[in-house]
């Protein structure tokens, strides 16, 4: 493996960041120049991103592309990062959406356009680190760091409500995250015996599995398993579900889940369309891929008795943003309580444990960030013109916009999981996980069912009073269609629906080795054999002298 391939993650996080380093040198008032750097930036980081996606083996070995340096070694912190398929995908989905942001704010913004394409490159280095740290610290970080220039862009390029919404986003997130804070510790401190701490996330999960084994066969009913627990299965019986909420109510929070949901419809709507989309399309996602990495392979005996739990969250989820979507007169806040339902077919799916569910849930973290941010784009063009959101105020819109609305029609199907589009593979397997998952109550997956149909109520309802109802303002006459930049973003999303809907094979196969060490990891104890080779995480060790990085199919297991 050549150096530069070594280096590659590396490369794709911190790009966008060093791009930035050159547009804070640029003068103020040249707004083409940063603009059109800002796309080069972005549109070489996607292309960073594929080559990422294709170095991946989908047969290969669970992490890949690993580089591990020494950081703070005293604490065991490490700058460890790497890619397995779900990682791998989501970071190539915000590389495609990079310069497609940047194009959807070329015109709309005109105050502080340096800081506003500042803000874009930070916040995707912080979201591609995010999903990159292999060690506990370093995502920590990234973690946290995607708060501030999310905060900037809704309190600064927002509508009227804009700084109300950017306070309530940020004290949400900040408090999530100080609770996971508190649990991580805990696990540095109470799962690994004293000079021997790493925050490592192999360390993380390969000091807690022995215990989760014991509790495992002790909650499986096995009467001499539970009486010679050993002191570490012990702790973690007492400890483990409330470092187990400590992950997941930060994470609840990030997705975000019912009822700690009320922050997102006042950030989606008072955001600018580029605050949108990141949102939808990337950010979400951070909490379904915590469940995923941490929450719920940390601590699968927690998460196995707090299952129906948190699916009855999911499935309230699912309907109660259907149903507050069909009382919206507001087109963004409609799409944005839209993501609270379709991300609780995400919640179901991690939450049923079985592989249809987790391949469900993983895909449609990649649907949600093209429909749902298609959705904001293509209102954002049409929010450019009337600079209106209220439904009541469009009509007709079809007769002086055709092709706007055909392309916003073909994102409705995706929305609604019309066969055929990328919408469909992802909730279809979500329900078929839900409904063989022998634990769950049948009731839950024929309730979360009902989401789809209330789906295709909500969005064909707008879609007909925008576009093809009655002609009563005299503004939506004089509507122009969409220019050529305009086009060129929007065809994109639409290319990709048809193709995820066509092909999803293509796609499944990069998550098929995350998705069935996830499941390996979350099923422990579940009357199933317990396989060490699905469940154990094998990593690279730290150098000892000079930087290396992994050869996928070469890993070493820390321990």
């Amino acid at each position: 493996m050549s150096t530069l391939t070594s280096w590659l993650v590396t490369l794709v996080v911190f790009q966008p960041v060093l791009c930035a380093v050159l547009v804070a040198l640029l003068p103020q008032n040249e707004k083409r120049l940063v603009r059109a750097w800002t796309f080069l930036s972005m549109l070489i980081n996607f292309g960073l991103t594929v080559w990422l996606y294709a170095a991946f083996d989908p047969k290969g070995t669970e992490f890949q592309l690993e580089q591990r340096l020494p950081w703070i070694t005293e604490l065991g912190i490490s700058y460890h990062v790497g890619v397995d398929g779900l990682a791998v995908s989501l970071m190539l989905l915000t590389g495609f959406l990079g310069p497609l942001v940047v194009l959807s704010s070329w015109s709309f913004i005109q105050n502080r356009v340096k800081s506003f394409h500042l803000s874009l490159l930070l916040i995707q280095t912080a979201m591609l680190g995010t999903l990159a740290a292999l060690d506990v610290i370093l995502f920590y970080v990234f973690f946290e760091a995607m708060l501030i220039p999310m905060y900037i862009l809704i309190g600064v390029w927002g509508s009227e409500e804009r700084t109300k919404a950017a306070m309530k986003f940020f004290l949400y997130t900040l408090a999530g995250s100080l609770v996971m804070l508190v649990a991580i510790l805990a696990v540095y401190f109470i799962g690994q015996p004293a000079g021997a701490r790493s925050f490592d996330y192999a360390a993380f999960y390969n000091s807690l599995a022995p215990a989760n084994r014991e509790l495992a066969a002790c909650a499986a009913g096995k009467v001499a398993a539970c009486g010679s627990l050993s002191p570490m299965a012990l702790t973690l019986k007492a400890y483990g579900p409330w470092m187990f909420l400590g992950f997941a109510i930060a994470f609840a929070i990030k997705v975000p889940m019912f009822p700690v949901h009320t922050w997102l419809p006042d950030a989606h709507t008072e955001a600018p369309v580029a605050g949108s989309i990141i949102l939808a399309g990337v950010m979400l996602k951070m909490g379904t891929f915590g469940f995923w990495r941490y929450a719920v392979p940390l601590f699968p005996v927690a998460a196995q008795q707090m299952r129906v739990p948190f699916a009855i969250l999911a499935v309230i989820g699912i309907v109660y943003g259907a149903m507050m979507c069909l009382a919206q007169r507001d087109v963004k806040r409609l799409i944005a309580y839209s993501s609270v339902s379709h991300l609780g077919f995400c919640m179901l799916g991690i939450f049923a444990l079985t592989a249809e569910g987790a391949s469900g849930s993983a895909y449609q973290m990649l649907n949600h960030g093209v429909s749902t941010g298609a959705l904001f784009l293509l209102f954002g063009f049409l929010y450019e013109r009337r600079h209106t959101r209220a439904i009541i105020d469009f009509g007709g819109v079809a007769r002086s916009m055709p092709l706007f609305s055909a392309l916003f029609l073909i994102i409705t199907f995706s929305s609604i999981a019309v066969p055929g589009t990328n919408g469909f593979v992802g909730e279809f397997l979500v329900l078929l996980g839900a409904f063989k998952a022998p634990d769950l109550p049948l009731w839950l997956p024929v309730l979360a069912s009902t989401g789809v149909i209330l789906s295709a109520t909500y969005m064909l309802w707008m879609v007909q009073r925008v576009f093809f109802g009655p002609l009563t303002h005299v503004e939506n006459a004089r509507l122009k269609d969409l220019d050529v930049r305009e086009l060129l973003t929007g065809l994109p999303f639409v290319a990709l629906v048809l193709i995820m809907g066509v092909q999803p094979q293509f796609f499944l196969d990069r998550l098929k080795t995350s998705t069935d060490r996830y499941v390996a990891r979350a099923q422990i104890g579940l009357n199933l054999p317990i396989q060490d080779e699905r469940t154990r995480v094998a990593v690279i060790p730290l150098p000892s002298s000079e930087p290396v990085a992994a050869v996928p199919g070469s890993a070493s297991v820390q321990r």
